[in-house]
């Protein structure tokens, strides 16, 4: 396995993460997103994981709140393969009304404007990536 070579990004999630509840982490695929994100993250959810793919976009559905359970900062991977999480996220962060309590990775293509309710202005920074 390789040693993780800090990036500049690093510092700048972990600024992000001091002054708003969640991060999103966007950026082209393979870039390192989620590997950079990884590093400050408590626990994960990799949602396109093929053996939960399913079950995690169900429990998306029916119950988000339920995927983000876990130690903070959570990583949600790929956050946007179930865009509910988004209006979950914001949610969680208003009722916490603390820092650094989620990290969000996923591609450059947002969500449709009907599938998120709330822009997450106040709530949610945004940190681009770009390859190394």
């Amino acid at each position: 396995m390789e040693t993780y070579r800090k990036r500049i990004a690093d510092g700048l999630l972990a600024e992000a993460l001091e002054v708003k509840g969640a991060v999103l982490v966007e950026g082209l695929k393979w870039c390192g997103k989620t590997t950079t994100a990884e590093q400050a993250a408590k626990s994960v959810l990799y949602l396109d994981e093929p053996d939960r793919r399913e079950q995690n976009l169900e429990l998306a559905a029916v119950r988000p709140s339920r995927l983000l359970e876990g130690d903070r900062p959570r990583l949600i991977d790929e956050w946007q393969i179930a865009p509910q999480l988004w209006d979950a996220v914001r949610h969680a962060v208003d009722r916490a009304r603390a820092q650094g309590l989620f990290i969000l990775t996923g591609s450059t293509v947002p969500p449709k404007a009907d599938e998120t309710l709330h822009t997450g202005i106040g709530r949610i920074a945004r940190l681009r990536m770009r390859t190394m």
